[in-house]
């Protein structure tokens, strides 16, 4: 039997009636037990991504921690169990949409989500999770469309541990489930490791939305978005929309730490900072929220000839078809003119066989030998390649060696180029001076995701012109003089 062709079969107990969706992983069917006169969601686990033998095993274990589950704000499961080659769960048929549908219909409106709805969902989510995290159970793939909306307003998790259960390295490896990334902790998508942290990331990236009109970090590739989530700054909230209190701003940047040690520690923790906040959010009307290309649930049948994608996290899309964005406006000051990556390595090696055919030449033609007292010259380019890499790739990081690179190349040109080596004697006391002074601003930057980006396309702009006319200086003074 296949997904698609279900309705009006039997699972186990449960008669499979209309298809209530489809994502990346299961297709969900309203069901109905006879015996109990009770109405279910089943969602059927795709084929494709079951490994038999082991999975049985893992589906088993997992099944056993999140049936056990009993929380206002988690989706009860009443069983799991497997028929033929299809594995499946059944769940409580809850009477509401998801957060990603009430989302998308703000956005179809123009408007965003009011402040007190967001901290509420968040809240009611934290407690979810505080529970699940108390009994051992981590979610691994917290998005809008597995937190469901009642029809009283309660917000209540769905898929706990589907991820672990069906293999959340193969999925990740696979890069098939673009919108999952876009919510996944650095450390879940790098490593596969996920712990408590990694769910608050997650919800802390879902709050990001809710307040925004976006996620913070879109591409077109999987390994571009877990790049983004490793190594780029977080956009301030507060720069998209300045009327979010600072308050709340605290909260979302605290949860988005790249570092888990940085985060909140638990959903306790999370949950009694936004209780703080209690009185402080207004209410009323917030400003248009930006157009974005995604909808679904009523939102997406009133709009047509837009594009639309139907499916909210599938495999079988194209790599950057799911939850793509229009691109986020741009915030604080503006780089010096950015070049990519690859462009800062080709110029950065151009520019140093350049400086080495030059010195062959002279050595060639005229024999003049500058790789004897001009050999620092080649210090200062390595100093150079690290600066046009910070341009290019905006990485504070890349800073580091530039400057400890640089620094010993200001050392070793000026005793190479006088002689006076004997200075040592004084001179090696500059070393710790340099490499802390490197390590110290770069991390400072690194403090200020707004501006960090800015300071590492500026500063490694910076770097390498001083570099390369430093290198130019030691390459003249060991040719004429």
């Amino acid at each position: 039997m296949s997904p698609s062709t279900l309705e009006g079969q039997t699972l186990g107990k449960y008669r499979l009636l209309e298809a209530l969706g489809r994502g990346g992983m299961a297709q969900v069917y309203r069901g109905y037990h006879p015996q109990l006169d009770r109405y279910v969601a089943v969602k059927v686990l795709r084929a494709d991504l079951v490994e038999q033998g082991e999975f049985l095993e893992r589906f088993r274990r997992e099944a056993h921690a999140v049936s056990g589950l009993r929380h206002a704000n988690i989706v009860q499961v009443f069983d799991f169990d497997a028929q033929d080659d299809l594995y499946f769960m059944v769940m409580e048929l809850l009477e509401g949409d998801t957060l990603r549908a009430r989302q998308n219909e703000y956005r179809a409106r123009g408007e965003r989500m009011p402040l007190d709805e967001a901290v509420r969902v968040t809240r009611d989510a934290l407690a979810g999770l505080e529970y699940a995290h108390s009994e051992g159970v981590i979610h691994r793939d917290l998005k809008p469309a597995n937190i469901m909306l009642t029809k009283k307003g309660q917000a209540v998790l769905t898929d706990f541990g589907i991820a672990q259960i069906v293999g959340a390295t193969q999925v990740t490896v696979s890069g098939a489930l673009m919108g999952t990334l876009s919510y996944m902790a650095p450390e879940q998508g790098l490593k596969g490791i996920a712990d408590a942290r990694s769910d608050i990331y997650s919800l802390g990236i879902v709050l990001y939305e809710m307040l925004t009109g976006y996620t913070p970090f879109d591409a077109d590739t999987p390994l571009a978005i877990l790049m983004k989530h490793l190594n780029d700054p977080l956009p301030l909230p507060g720069k998209l929309d300045p009327s979010l209190p600072a308050a709340l701003e605290q909260v979302v940047l605290k949860a988005l730490s790249k570092d888990p040690a940085d985060r909140y520690q638990s959903a306790a923790e999370m949950s009694a900072a936004l209780d703080d906040l209690a009185g402080m959010l207004p209410a009323e009307a917030r400003p248009p929220a930006p157009r974005q290309l995604v909808y679904s649930g009523e939102a997406r049948r009133r709009l047509t000839g837009d594009g639309m994608l139907d499916a909210d996290t599938d495999r079988d899309l194209r790599p950057g078809a799911a939850s793509r964005q229009v691109p986020a406006p741009r915030t604080g000051p503006g780089p010096v003119r950015p070049i990519s990556a690859a462009t800062a390595v080709f110029a950065a090696l151009g520019f140093f066989m350049l400086c080495n055919m030059l010195a062959v030449m002279q050595l060639t033609l005229l024999g003049n030998n500058v790789f004897v007292r001009g050999w620092p010259f080649e210090v200062l380019l390595a100093s150079a390649f690290f600066g046009l890499l910070a341009w290019g790739a905006a990485s504070t990081g890349l800073l580091i060696p530039a400057l400890i690179v640089l620094g010993n190349g200001l050392l070793l040109g000026y005793t190479a180029a006088t002689g006076r080596w004997q200075d040592w004697a004084f001179l090696w006391m500059l070393e710790p001076l340099i490499v802390f002074a490197a390590i110290y601003f770069p991390i400072r930057l690194n403090k200020q995701p707004d501006r960090a980006a800015y300071w590492s396309r500026t500063g490694g702009a910076l770097l390498a012109a001083v570099s390369v006319l430093l290198a130019a200086a030691v390459f003249i003074r060991a040719l004429f003089f």
